[in-house]
């Protein structure tokens, strides 16, 4: 029983920054836009065949 003494703050230390962390990604702008990199990976700008010309 005497570990949780350093488990319990050390669980909270770690989920205080995991939080920070969190808080700064939604601060930063991380989330705004979901759908554009889903998007931007169907809609490829370079066509095979550029690339065979290109070599």
């Amino acid at each position: 029983m005497d570990i949780l003494i350093f488990l319990i703050p050390i669980a909270l230390f770690l989920g205080l920054i995991w939080l920070g962390a969190f808080l700064w990604s939604l601060k930063s702008g991380q989330y705004e836009d979901l759908e554009g990199d889903a998007n931007r990976i169907l809609f490829d700008e370079d066509s095979p065949s550029d690339k065979s010309k290109d070599s």
